[in-house]
C-alpha cells in the first residue's frame, strides 16, 4: 500500500519527470503487474520515468531504454531491445554429434556451441524452421528448438565484469 501512496502523492503534481526506486518491491504479483501498467501508462502519457531497480526482469518488463551503472560510472546507455539482441537458437536433437556435425559444416564452427545436452547455434530466429527441416533431412531427430534471448541478467553481469559479491 505504501508503494502505490507513494506513486499517488507523486502524481498529484502532474510530474514531467518520475523518479521511481523499487516501485514494485513488497508488493504482490497482482500489484507488481498493476504497477507495471501504472509506470508504462505513465510514460505512454509523455512523463518521463526513471526507474531505479536491482530486479533486471522488473526493468526488463516495463523500460524501453536502460543505464548501467557500476561502480558509480555509466557503463552503457542504450534501448533494451538493443541489450537483448543477438540471441541463439537452441537445438537438442539425437544424435547430437550429427546435429552439430551438420550445422558445423552448414554454419561454421563458430557459430555453433554445446553444452550439457544440446547446441547453441547463432543465426536469426527466423531461420529455425529451415534449420530444423535441415537437420530432419540429415536423419537427425529434432526434440527441442527453441529461441533463446539473452537475459538483463547475464548481460550486466557480462558488462560489469562478473559481477563477484562486493563489486
Amino acid at each position: 500500500m505504501k508503494q502505490r501512496l507513494g506513486l499517488a502523492a507523486a502524481l498529484l503534481k502532474d510530474p514531467e519527470l518520475l523518479i521511481l526506486d523499487e516501485p514494485t518491491n513488497g508488493l504482490d504479483p497482482a500489484g507488481m503487474a498493476d504497477m507495471r501498467v501504472s509506470i508504462r501508462r505513465l510514460a505512454s502519457n509523455g512523463c518521463t520515468v526513471l526507474l531505479s531497480s536491482h530486479l533486471l526482469t522488473e526493468v526488463g518488463q516495463i523500460c524501453d531504454r536502460v543505464g548501467v551503472l557500476h561502480r558509480g560510472r555509466l557503463v552503457t546507455e542504450t534501448a533494451v531491445a538493443d541489450l537483448r539482441s543477438g540471441g541463439t537458437l537452441r537445438v537438442v536433437a539425437d544424435p547430437l554429434e550429427r546435429a552439430r556435425a551438420h550445422l558445423e559444416s552448414v554454419l561454421g564452427a563458430g557459430r555453433v556451441r554445446g553444452d550439457s545436452g544440446g547446441l547453441n547455434v547463432e543465426i536469426g530466429a527466423d531461420r529455425a524452421a529451415r534449420i530444423n527441416a535441415e537437420l530432419v533431412g540429415s536423419g537427425v531427430s529434432v526434440s527441442e528448438l527453441r529461441w533463446q534471448e539473452p537475459d538483463l541478467e547475464r548481460t550486466f553481469l557480462e558488462l560489469t565484469g562478473g559481477g563477484t559479491h562486493g563489486d
